[in-house]
């Protein structure tokens, strides 16, 4: 059985995201509407089915499509679920012993999942993805988050980069 995020922390959570969206319109020059517009959902371990479980990420984006024939047409959409891995994230800060903080991972997850969103309702990358593009992108993403994230840095985020960077992994900072 997994670690679940508490009451408080999932308030941490939604503030990140909160705060993410703030960050994306500032530093992509979109309207709050617009940023809010993306159609994403965001959901903790306790509440994800088991294919939106991931043992080797702190999150993972899935893809919804959703088809209702309406009159005799069909419509649809489609929405982003990123899924928190509550207990990868809660062992990241554990390993730390303190070196790393919950609120300034939350907040670089959040940015950097949305940035994935961004990127894929704007038509600059495919969804589906071929494993040797996948690498590329999720390079690229961190550092269009590494970028976002320097109008608010502060010691215990720049932390959170340094972990990310291509000189350290968090896994190795956090044993």
């Amino acid at each position: 059985m997994g670690r679940y995020f508490n009451p408080e922390q999932i308030s941490l959570a939604h503030s990140s995201f909160q705060q993410a969206e703030g960050l994306m319109s500032r530093h992509f020059r979109l309207s709050p509407e617009k940023v809010r517009a993306h159609p994403y959902d965001v959901k903790t371990l306790a509440f994800l089915d088991d294919h939106e479980v991931r043992k080797e990420a702190f999150a993972h984006l899935c893809k919804y499509h959703y088809r209702k024939e309406e009159a005799g047409q069909e419509r649809g959409f489609h929405f982003y679920r990123i899924c928190l891995q509550d207990d990868r994230i809660l062992d990241a800060v554990d390993r730390a012993h303190s070196f790393i903080k919950l609120s300034p991972l939350l907040l670089y997850i959040a940015v950097h999942e949305l940035v994935h969103v961004l990127r894929f309702e704007n038509g600059e990358v495919a969804f589906d993805l071929s494993r040797q593009e996948q690498r590329r992108e999720e390079d690229k993403v961190h550092a269009i988050t590494r970028d976002l994230l320097q109008s608010c840095l502060r010691p215990e985020l720049q932390l959170v980069l340094d972990c990310f960077s291509n000189r350290y992994q968090l896994n190795d900072l956090c044993t």
